[in-house]
């Protein structure tokens, strides 16, 4: 088995801004394995936030067994994107090596589109207005909010997109009087969904608080190991494949989850379809999908997926799985 990680940027089609910062590129990493007769991929973002860099994670990645499997996958890495990418690639040349599609090899039923959240990032009321009205036609909206001064742009993207279905993402940026002071008017615009609304690791108040909407836990959920912290401040967990290590313990998250009563919504870093793919098969009957990476970007991968009035479609053999 060969192995390579490559770094690619992908530029973004505007400036994409959250509570914490601005890009304007999407900055990846590719592992790809080669067995002599088949070649796969797999993608992952470090993220910051989580201390990873390209280079870490690289090192990371560089320093697994080139034989590795799944299972000692799991064993040998953290949750993170590093084993993310691996865990990714090693479906991908499991499923060209079978002849079978991921979704088989999981035991899934076959997957469908699913309707998709469009992201709006933090930008003036004015301005989000504006974007609000041009994506006015999009059945989900996800709006990137975060400061002291988030109530006017929550009213601007209403009035730009007043029949869309609304999820707000505070990305850590509020307190627990901020957010009590808001949610009433959350409530009122027809907010369906707000995701860490407190920084993880300073979200107790969620229990002695009152949640009249579902609360997400985003930055505060990372794997099975996260659930336990979760009981009682969350409804709902975000799973996003950079943050659990892969599609693998994803799926086991998903499940874990829907025993213990929380609702599941999938979500994704600022990535290419690549990164996506995956997640689409993870998507299937989740509460809320917010796999939009792809329509953020002004270049992706060849054979893209496909997005149109049904959602995002499950990924061609061509690109994954």
């Amino acid at each position: 088995m060969q192995r390579t990680v490559t770094p690619e940027t992908f530029r973004l089609a505007e400036t994409f801004t959250i509570s914490r910062g601005s890009r304007t590129e999407a900055r990846v990493l590719t592992v790809r394995l080669d067995d002599g007769t088949h070649t796969s991929r797999g993608e992952c973002v470090p993220y910051a936030r989580y201390g990873e860099t390209l280079e870490s994670v690289t090192a990371q990645i560089n320093a697994l067994p080139l034989d590795i499997s799944r299972a000692a996958l799991q064993r040998a890495m953290a949750p993170g994107a590093g084993r993310n990418a691996v865990d990714c690639a090693l479906w991908d040349i499991e499923a060209k090596r079978t002849g079978k599609r991921v979704w088989q090899l999981a035991g899934l039923a076959a997957p469908h589109p699913e309707i998709t959240a469009f992201t709006l990032s933090l930008d003036t009321p004015e301005n989000m207005r504006a974007a609000a009205a041009r994506h006015a036609h999009r059945p989900l909206l996800k709006i990137k909010l975060g400061t002291p001064d988030d109530m006017a742009r929550l009213e601007a993207v209403r009035a730009g997109a007043p029949n869309a279905a609304i999820i707000v993402d505070a990305n850590e940026g509020w307190s627990a009087e901020v957010y009590s002071d808001l949610a009433p008017h959350l409530l009122r615009m027809g907010v369906k969904l707000v995701e860490q609304p407190l920084p993880a690791g300073a979200d107790d108040m969620l229990a002695e608080i009152a949640r009249p909407l579902p609360v997400c836990a985003d930055e505060s959920c990372h794997d099975r190991a996260s659930l336990p912290d979760l009981a009682g401040k969350y409804d709902v967990i975000n799973i996003k494949l950079d943050k659990t290590g892969g599609l693998t313990e994803a799926l086991l998250l998903r499940a874990t989850a829907l025993e213990r009563g929380f609702g599941v919504m999938v979500g994704c870093m600022v990535g290419t379809s690549l990164a996506m793919a995956p997640a689409v098969l993870l998507a299937q009957g989740a509460a809320f999908t917010d796999l939009d990476g792809p329509l953020l970007l002004a270049e992706d991968r060849d054979t893209p997926l496909h997005f149109d009035e049904n959602g995002v479609h499950p990924p061609e053999l061509a690109l994954w799985g």
